[in-house]
């Protein structure tokens, strides 16, 4: 039987792109070569293969597989170009770097490699835009739907209802609920859901789960007592895979639900592990990085400063005490964007449209420029190039006396990026800094090399489409 349970939308249209890509491709380079036969010899020159890698890399990078991407496909449509003639660009470089030299478009091999760009360019935009298209088709026929079993009709099943229909990774769920003796129904469910809620004698979760062919059960009830766990066994052997609630909502939704919070979840379950290695490879990684991005971003920090020099008197850097790993207390370094003494009454939120932003210092803002000198910090060790936002003293103080588990966000070094800073908008009240939270704790939980690579990745579409930022 096949299984729709950790099967995005996202995922299916990545695998289409993929199919369509290596379909074309060959056909691109026959038509831009007349060398064909010169492919199936070694070595490879590095375009043969960096189109379609960078193609998805960015195509990736700039969110174009996630759920608004895929939901508002008119958008998607008009970024796609964009994206794939960034990727193309990308490629040129990267065979210009591998040859050491540079392409004279006027010869015959600029002519060529100008020809594969515009028919890479062509046909990726092609591919991209019938994947999307088909998937909007797909979609709204309700082909791709996952049939899924939540076992419990309380408080907690309605959460994961809205989360799903929020945040799901999959836009077209079939949701089932199955009530056990002593829940009671939440009255929301029952004005919504009704018909599709099941109390099935001696709790015989599997005969319902047979009935519906469910590809997932999720165990979400607000009270687990008295719950008979061999009839969920029984849905196990049976071959439908069964799932806690806090783990499906790590795992579909990406981040922790600090609503549910069990803490014997956080202590039996996995995550929170950095090893001497894991600590070794991220301290390399935000070393070539920062060197990497410093070197490329020099002019705009240069550009920022002369900026805000002709706007007006006062520094042009100012520096801030931040919270990092262990709670430990460093000065960051960041653009001026605010007027000179825009704290002499105290340190407050910032806030949206904050009257004590430059104009200049707008701009720097919604750019990111004026984060660029935290790259300093990140060398001295302070940061990390990705992790949590560094946040003041004073709001952690706060913070950790009103949310649970604010300070596990420390067990990792503060970050110029994170998974929090690119899912959520910037916090400026104890109800953001909560839904943060969410994500920090998460990231903390599974942190890895490649999940770095991956938030360094998407960090790209914040830059280029800035949304939520203050």
């Amino acid at each position: 039987m096949l299984r729709l349970s950790k099967t995005t939308t996202g995922t299916i249209l990545f695998g289409l792109d993929l199919i369509l890509i290596l379909a074309v491709w060959p056909v691109v380079l026959w038509l831009s070569r007349p060398d064909f036969a010169a492919l199936f010899t070694l070595p490879w020159d590095c375009r043969d293969l960096g189109y379609p890698a960078f193609d998805l890399l960015l195509l990736f990078a700039m969110g174009l597989y996630q759920r608004e991407a895929i939901l508002e496909t008119g958008r998607s449509l008009t970024r796609v170009p964009l994206v794939v003639g960034m990727a193309a660009g990308l490629t040129i470089l990267l065979s210009q770097a591998q040859s050491r030299l540079i392409v004279d478009v006027a010869g015959p091999g600029g002519r060529d490699q100008m020809m594969l760009f515009g028919l890479a360019v062509v046909s990726f935009t092609l591919c991209a835009f019938l994947s999307r298209l088909v998937i909007d088709v797909l979609l709204r026929q309700h082909v791709l739907r996952r049939r899924l079993l939540i076992v419990g009709v309380g408080r907690r099943a309605w959460d994961l209802l809205h989360m799903l229909g929020r945040e799901g990774g999959s836009l077209h769920d079939d949701v089932a609920l199955v009530q056990h003796d002593r829940e009671e129904v939440d009255p929301r469910l029952l004005a919504e859901r009704s018909d599709r809620i099941f109390c099935p004698s001696d709790f015989n979760v599997a005969a319902v789960a047979k009935r519906l062919d469910a590809d997932l059960i999720i165990v979400a009830p607000d009270e687990r007592r008295g719950m008979d766990l061999g009839r969920l066994l029984e849905c196990k052997k049976a071959g439908f895979p069964v799932i806690q609630y806090l783990t499906f909502v790590e795992r579909e939704i990406r981040r922790v639900d600090l609503k549910r919070m069990e803490l014997s979840w956080l202590i039996y379950g996995g995550g929170f592990s950095f090893g001497a290695l894991d600590r070794f490879l991220k301290r390399g990684f935000d070393l070539a990085v920062s060197c990497l991005v410093l070197s490329l971003t020099a002019p705009l920090i240069a550009a920022g400063m002369l900026a805000i020099r002709c706007e007006g008197r006062g520094p042009l850097l100012y520096r801030q005490e931040r919270v990092t790993v262990d709670g430990r207390i460093f000065s960051i370094l960041k653009l001026r964007t605010m007027r000179v003494n825009a704290e002499a009454q105290g340190a407050v939120w910032a806030q949206e449209r904050d009257n004590r932003i430059t104009r200049v210092g707008n701009f720097l803002r919604r750019m990111r420029i004026d984060e660029l000198p935290q790259l300093a910090n990140i060398l001295r060790g302070d940061m990390s190039f990705v992790g949590p936002r560094p946040e003041r003293p004073m709001f952690v103080k706060q913070l950790a006396e009103k949310i649970p588990l604010y300070n596990e966000r420390h067990l990792v070094k503060a970050g110029l990026t994170g998974w929090a800073q690119i899912n959520y908008p910037y916090g400026a009240s104890v109800d953001d800094a909560r839904s943060k939270l969410s994500y920090d704790l998460y990231y903390v939980k599974n942190f890895s090399i490649l999940f770095d690579f991956v938030i360094l990745l998407q960090t790209l579409r914040v830059v280029l489409w800035p949304t939520g930022v203050r």
